[in-house]
């Protein structure tokens, strides 16, 4: 459903948020291992989501990346996909024409209009806080 680099981004931010509850940062090294994500690839998701404000980071000794914890219950999962693969989940056809809508759908329209509604509400309810407490608490997983 999601792209690679959102899936990874996803879970990145889970990871940062997590220790961002514990007030501590983390290396790109640290979140590509405990998200078994390529470094470099994610050294690229993590400078995306940085530049979007969904993390932070400081360099040098003490440095790494985190979530302002004034941020971490305002920050949706709605947010991250946004992010990383846009609105088209949300917007485009679901069958790929460029043009569809309620004036002139394609045979997927209605019954994909609705499940892409509550997704994105689903997705604008869940916070980053709520997910790195699953984790933290080891209800949820992030690594096989």
């Amino acid at each position: 459903m999601f792209s690679k680099s959102c899936e990874y981004g996803i879970r990145a931010s889970i990871y940062v948020a997590k220790h961002s509850l514990k007030h501590r940062k983390v290396s790109l090294k640290e979140v590509a291992e405990h998200t078994d994500a390529p470094p470099a690839f994610m050294a690229k998701i993590l400078q995306k989501l940085t530049r979007t404000e969904i993390l932070s980071s400081f360099k040098g000794p003490t440095g790494g990346f985190f979530v302002p914890l004034e941020m971490i219950d305002k920050v949706s999962l709605y947010d991250i996909v946004l992010t990383m693969d846009g609105a088209g989940l949300f917007e485009d056809c679901t069958l790929g024409l460029r043009k569809c809508d309620g004036q002139k759908p394609c045979p997927m329209h209605f019954k994909f209009s609705k499940i892409r509604d509550e997704m994105k509400t689903d997705l604008k309810a869940t916070t980053l806080k709520f997910l790195a407490e699953q984790v933290s608490d080891g209800v949820t997983f992030l690594k096989r």
